[in-house]
């Protein structure tokens, strides 16, 4: 028997956090990462940081969440991203992609 067959899931999601530097804030980054996760199903949430960073937690099918990482290094047209650090997160609860308050 397949252990992926019976699994929950939630076990055969990928969930990363990830925080992305460069010219990202003031250019409809968290607008169009909105728009690019919904288009690939994905889940989480997307903020801005005072630090002049973008966070946001991607979750869903591995494929989908490895090509929204590679969305993220090209970004809305105005954006310069320098860097994209990416680490494992839990997956979330909500099913839905939301718009976090800064912090």
């Amino acid at each position: 028997m397949n252990a992926e067959v019976n699994a929950p899931v939630d076990v055969l999601l990928k969930s990363v956090h990830v925080i992305i530097s460069g010219r990202v804030q003031g250019v409809w980054f968290r607008g169009w990462t909105k728009k690019q996760a919904h288009s690939l199903n994905i889940r989480g949430w997307v903020r801005n940081r005072r630090d002049g960073t973008v966070e946001a937690v991607f979750a869903g099918v591995p494929d989908d969440v490895d090509a929204m990482l590679a969305k993220c290094w090209k970004g809305p047209p105005v954006a310069s991203v320098k860097a994209v650090r990416v680490e494992p997160a839990e997956v979330p609860k909500k099913m839905d992609f939301i718009d976090l308050l800064t912090v």
